[in-house]
């Protein structure tokens, strides 16, 4: 091999290895690629995001306040009338509801994610994937699904420290109610109204969740749960009258005047409620629909108060 020939190969070798040398150099120093950020809904699926969503829709007034509390922002909210939504979700666009989601404002809304209820919502996952859109499915029946969304948003959100931060006040809330085991909780008949159609709270419900944190004794516990609404259970007079709460309290989605209206012409129907220690003590209360009516997320703390507050005034009678 001649002279110039070799030269020139060792000057291509160098080149080559001065290249790769830069291009390792330059691979140490490049920034990381971002984290990913993965959640894991009610449902067991996994939900995976490049960043922090912008578009976030909520389905429901719990599900708003939550986000909110966290620091976070909606383009969609449910529609609803209610005072107790934050004062920045006001005039955030409203998109229907878990019951009847518009599809065509979430995709005009170009939503990242729509949180929606489990199971309620499970058939409109597609629909909504198809859309672009991602689909994180929760519920509320309990005080710890409660603080479970608050954990799941917080790692949506990015904002795990606030999330332990709202639980935490939770927690603290629930020791205050704390009574010794020896100490008589005040029975209370839990019974979800609308005109002409009362069902009793079973303790897998929300509220019923409520009442027994709060310190008192469901009396409808026992009671076979109806197969199309397995949080709730038929009324039987008979057993209502033997267990003879000295509480009555009514939820509803309607004109609480008008329930309650309607359940105590019920009631007089039947004489013999009108021996239950709730109604000789006019004891019969609708609960604010804001508070028991559906999930009121941060706000649990309220409700929880509200009901204890109530069960201790008819301790005292």
């Amino acid at each position: 091999m001649n002279k110039g020939l070799l030269l020139c190969c060792a000057a291509l070798l160098l080149t080559a290895v001065g290249c790769s040398g830069q291009t390792s150099r330059t691979n140490e120093f490049s920034d990381p690629p971002p984290a990913r950020i993965q959640v894991k809904d009610f449902a067991g699926r996994m939900i995976t995001f490049d960043k922090v969503p912008d578009h976030i829709v909520a389905l429901s007034n719990g599900e708003t306040d939550i986000v909110y509390a966290l620091g976070g922002e909606l383009v969609g909210r449910p529609a609803s009338t209610s005072s107790s939504l934050p004062a920045a979700a006001e005039k955030v666009e409203q998109i229907g509801s878990a019951h009847e989601v518009d599809l065509e404002k979430i995709t005009l809304l170009r939503a990242d994610v729509v949180l929606g209820n489990n199971p309620m919502n499970t058939k409109d996952v597609p629909v909504l994937e198809g859309v672009g859109s991602k689909v994180i499915l929760t519920s509320a029946n309990s005080v710890n699904e409660i603080k479970a969304q608050i954990t799941l948003f917080g790692q949506l959100l990015q904002k795990e420290a606030r999330a332990q931060e709202l639980n935490q006040t939770i927690d603290d809330k629930l020791k205050q109610f704390h009574t010794a085991a020896n100490q008589e909780k005040p029975k209370a008949l839990l019974v979800y109204g609308a005109p002409g159609t009362y069902m009793a709270a079973l303790p897998n419900s929300l509220s019923g969740n409520i009442l027994e944190l709060a310190g008192g004794t469901n009396i409808a516990s026992n009671y076979p749960s109806l197969q199309s609404y397995p949080q709730y259970a038929q009324l039987n007079s008979e057993r209502i009258v033997e267990a003879n709460p000295s509480l009555i309290l009514i939820m509803t989605h309607g004109n609480p005047e008008e329930v309650k209206k309607g359940f105590l012409k019920e009631m007089q129907q039947n004489p013999a409620w009108s021996s239950l220690d709730a109604v000789k003590q006019n004891k019969v209360e609708v609960l604010p629909s804001d508070l028991f009516g559906s999930n009121p997320g941060t706000r649990i703390i309220e409700s929880l108060e509200w009901l204890h507050d109530m069960l201790e005034t008819a301790a005292q009678r």
